[in-house]
């Protein structure tokens, strides 16, 4: 039977991850002898629409490639994936590329190229707002242009479809966002940016939500989640204990799953445990896209847990 659940749209960026595998991250200045390269895809929106997709989700994407050698090569691995890409456009020039360093801790050090990201326009969203407006929830990152993800926001909020924003990199907000967001999605570095830093997890989302936010899911590594919504119950959720190998999307992953899980009736706190399983299994692979669990697996991988 054809999938009638309303579908989660991305609209953002998609790269060519070009990786160095090395013992650690170099220093500034310093030559290492890298113990690998490779190229695989990336780009925080296709990121997140790969992690949906391979969750069993209805996945959309509206974003834009380069016509270059990696444009046709992103493009069929979304689809392969399981994204719909009606929303995706070819461009003269440069795919996103993403040249990133990742040591045998699996930390990374990361550079990104906009390329065709950077020309997402109001048009790209004008072009394909009937997609947008059957969203279920659209899901939008800081890797394309602050003028479009605007317009992107303002007319998701005129046709009342809610937005998870995922705020990275971080980047100085226009104050309207701040009511348009039904979910703020960042990490400790990026929450640094707008709460301040030094401030607990707690503090941190009541800062937030001062601004104007309704749900707020900090992601925190291996202390786990912090979820919270606006005059209701905020708590913590535990991480899962995994042998981490690749922390490449592992947020990214933890976005794509948490928003399946709201999509298909849980609660933020259970759909926030959703997606540290998800996440927990993406950063014991290595790879940004190849690194997504399939639904099976996460529901394996609960399955065993305690």
């Amino acid at each position: 039977m054809p999938d009638t659940r309303k579908p989660i749209v991305i609209v953002g960026s998609i790269t060519m991850d070009l990786v160095t595998r090395t013992p650690r991250i170099p220093a500034i200045g310093q030559t290492l002898i890298g113990t690998g390269f490779e190229t695989t895809p990336g780009g925080k929106g296709a990121n997140q629409a790969v992690a949906a997709a391979r969750l069993g989700y209805r996945v959309a994407m509206v974003g834009k490639v380069g016509d270059d050698t990696y444009g046709p090569m992103l493009l069929e691995n979304l689809k392969r994936a399981g994204v719909e890409i009606a929303g995706m456009r070819q461009t003269a020039g440069s795919s996103g590329l993403a040249p990133m360093f990742v040591a045998d801790d699996g930390q990374n050090a990361i550079v990104v190229v906009p390329g065709a990201n950077g020309k997402m326009d109001r048009a790209a969203v004008d072009n394909h707002a009937e997609l947008i407006r059957s969203a279920g929830i659209v899901l939008c990152q800081l890797e394309i242009p602050m003028d479009t993800l605007s317009y992107a926001l303002d007319f998701c909020a005129r046709v009342q479809v809610p937005v998870m924003l995922d705020p990275a990199p971080a980047a100085d907000l226009p104050e309207a966002v701040w009511r348009q967001v039904a979910w703020f999605t960042p990490n400790e570095t990026e929450a640094a940016h707008y709460a301040g830093d030094g401030m607990s997890a707690e503090n941190t989302a009541k800062h937030l939500h001062q601004k104007g936010l309704r749900g707020v899911a900090l992601k925190r590594g291996a202390e786990g989640a912090y979820v919270s919504v606006a005059g209701g119950r905020a708590d913590w959720v535990k991480p899962f204990k995994v042998d981490a190998v690749d922390t490449v999307a592992a947020g990214d992953c933890f976005n794509g799953a948490f928003a399946v899980a709201l999509q298909e009736g849980k609660d933020p706190w259970a759909a926030a445990r959703f997606a540290n399983a998800a996440s927990a299994m993406c950063v014991t692979r290595k790879g940004a896209q190849a690194s997504m669990p399939l639904r099976a697996e996460v529901e394996e991988f609960l399955a065993k847990q305690s």
